[in-house]
């Protein structure tokens, strides 16, 4: 029995490179464009950049929003891209979203976003992000692999939103060290950066010449 494959997301390996970004667009259910959003963590303060997916969440807030129920979650978990013949365009599903991923593209009067590559992984294939990343931070495969090459740390399906906690398909890979077994999305967003302070000292010439 082939074990359960599974997406795994750990923002601190991004490189910033964009191979997942444009390997998404060639997705044929996408029409040419990627459904993979390019995040800076700190724009001011560092060049951390994170890749953020479709969660997938057990609860989808996006489809508890939809008037028109055009967005589905599968058997599996997924949830899926807005229905064409049933999306009224109305954006609900954007504004809804706590992780600020359905993108509502308005030459096609249709809210698309990533589906995890339902096209591939229906049938036995990797997600084209999870393909391509050359530094694993997406990653489709088995808990247990993942565990093995990442000794260091642990995986998480659970955020909070303030007082709201959501439960995802997609896991994301934390530091072991993290003091909770769910990500405070709210209270991380006010945490001043850590790491590495660079101070650069700067020699200038006295008396001219």
């Amino acid at each position: 029995m082939k074990p359960e494959m599974e997406f795994f997301v750990e923002p601190s390996r991004c490189i910033g490179c964009q191979a997942c970004y444009h390997a998404c667009s060639e997705c044929e259910t996408h029409r040419g464009h990627s459904m993979i959003h390019i995040e800076y963590v700190d724009r001011s303060q560092s060049v951390q950049t994170f890749a953020m997916v479709c969660m997938h969440c057990h609860s989808p807030t996006c489809a508890d929003v939809c008037p028109a129920d055009a967005i589905k979650r599968e058997a599996d978990g997924r949830v899926m891209t807005a229905r064409k013949p049933r999306c009224i365009a109305c954006s609900n599903c954007v504004l809804a979203c706590p992780f600020g991923v359905p993108k509502m593209m308005s030459e096609l009067d249709l809210m698309m976003k990533c589906d995890m590559c339902y096209d591939r992984t229906s049938t036995g294939r990797k997600p084209m992000c999870a393909t391509v990343c050359p530094s694993q931070a997406l990653y489709y495969g088995p808990r247990e692999e993942v565990e093995k090459l990442r000794k260091r740390s642990r995986i998480v399906n659970q955020f909070q939103f303030g007082e709201q906690v959501v439960t995802t398909k997609v896991n994301m890979v934390i530091p072991r060290e993290a003091p909770s077994d769910i990500v405070d999305v709210t209270a991380a967003m006010h945490e001043p950066p850590t790491g590495r302070t660079i101070t650069l000292n700067v020699l200038t010439q006295n008396g001219g010449g």
